[in-house]
C-alpha cells in the first residue's frame, strides 16, 4: 500500500534533520538556533548543546503572526534583539530539516539584516 504524502514528507524531513544535527552543535558562545515552522506559526530558539539550555526564544504564535514571509521577519528582529541582549553576535542555523527557500530563507536573511552572523 501507497504511503500517504504527508507521512512521506514528515519521513523525509526527519531524515534531513538528522543529517544536520550530526554535524551541527551549538556552545554558549555560539548557539544553535533552531527553527520550528508549522502552517500556521513560526518558532525559533537559541540553543546551547553543551548545558542543554535554551537561551532566548521567540513565539510567533504567542506574537500573533503567522508563518509568511512578512511576519517571520519580524520574528527574526525579535530573536535578534534578544540574543544581541544576552551578548551574542554569532550563531549555528539549524533549519531542522527544512528546506532553505521561503520561509526559511527569509527569516535567515532577516537575521543576518539585524547583525546577527552566521
Amino acid at each position: 500500500m501507497r504511503e500517504s504524502v504527508q507521512r512521506r514528507k514528515n519521513r523525509l524531513r526527519i531524515k534531513r534533520k538528522r543529517r544536520v544535527r550530526g554535524k551541527v552543535t551549538g556552545t554558549a558562545q555560539r548557539p544553535r538556533l533552531s527553527i520550528f515552522k508549522s502552517n500556521r506559526h513560526f518558532y525559533a530558539q537559541a540553543i546551547d548543546d553543551t548545558k542543554g539550555h535554551t537561551l532566548a526564544y521567540a513565539d510567533g504564535a504567542k506574537m500573533g503572526l503567522k508563518a509568511n514571509r512578512e511576519d517571520v521577519k519580524k520574528i527574526a528582529e525579535q530573536m535578534a534583539e534578544k540574543l544581541k541582549a544576552i551578548g551574542i553576535e554569532t550563531i549555528v542555523f539549524d533549519r531542522n530539516g527544512f528546506l532553505y527557500h521561503g520561509v526559511v530563507a527569509s527569516f535567515a536573511d532577516a537575521l543576518r539584516e539585524n547583525g546577527i552572523k552566521f
